[in-house]
């Protein structure tokens, strides 16, 4: 199945350079382009992408409005932030309103294909990448935790709390399993009952949900 993806972007350089960089390879199709976050959503609705690859910096509208507008009006659209500066507070922004993570400008062409190909298989780009880096420098800068994040995890078995706190290191399904000595189905319905419980979208949601009601301390 070709994944089909639609880039947002204001430099037309960056546009026509990621498309031609992610049209060579295989199985994935540049199907639009928009050039600010206005243009991202009705470009969207038209075009239903499996993967956004959004800018955060724009003019009219920005990424993060763009990504949370897009990701209200679709359940399953995946939003893959792009980035000049790994510890940038707006592209934290942008995980909290619904991306499933980010790329920096300067991925090589290899990188932006593996990580189109992992936001449209419903992964989140996690630890070991900069994303967790980024999730806990800007967790730690609150001063206190959110009340409706600390009611919410109340809603969570024992167990579930254990996995969320696992998902925010940085874990996969297996790993999780393997970990807890129980079978990847059994992780996958507690994280899927997990993210209803929360009502978060995906993994990414989950882990700075996790770092931001200190289940997990920021180091």
């Amino acid at each position: 199945m070709t994944i089909k993806v639609l880039i947002v972007d204001d430099q037309m350089m960056v546009r026509e350079g990621f498309s031609v960089l992610l049209n060579a390879m295989t199985g994935i199709e540049v199907v639009g382009e928009a050039v600010n976050g206005r243009d991202a959503i009705v470009r969207a609705a038209e075009l239903r992408p499996d993967v956004v690859l959004m800018d955060i910096r724009m003019p009219e509208m920005n990424g993060i409005d763009a990504t949370r507008e897009i990701v209200a009006a679709d359940g399953d659209a995946k939003v893959l932030v792009l980035t000049t500066f790994d510890l940038d507070e707006y592209v934290y922004q942008a995980l909290r309103a619904g991306a499933s993570g980010f790329l920096l400008k300067d991925a090589s062409a290899r990188q932006l294909a593996d990580g189109v190909r992992v936001v449209a298989a419903g992964e989140a780009l996690l630890a070991p990448t900069v994303t967790r880096r980024l999730i806990t420098e800007f967790a730690k800068r609150a001063e206190s935790p959110r009340a409706p994040a600390l009611a919410r995890v109340g809603e969570l078995t024992e167990r579930e709390t254990e996995v969320l706190v696992l998902i925010a290191q940085g874990l996969s399904n297996a790993e999780i399993a393997a970990h807890l000595i129980v079978a990847e189905s059994t992780i996958k319905t507690h994280v899927s009952r997990i993210l209803v419980k929360l009502g978060l979208r995906d993994r990414t949601q989950a882990a700075v949900f996790a770092y931001e009601a200190r289940l997990v301390t920021p180091s």
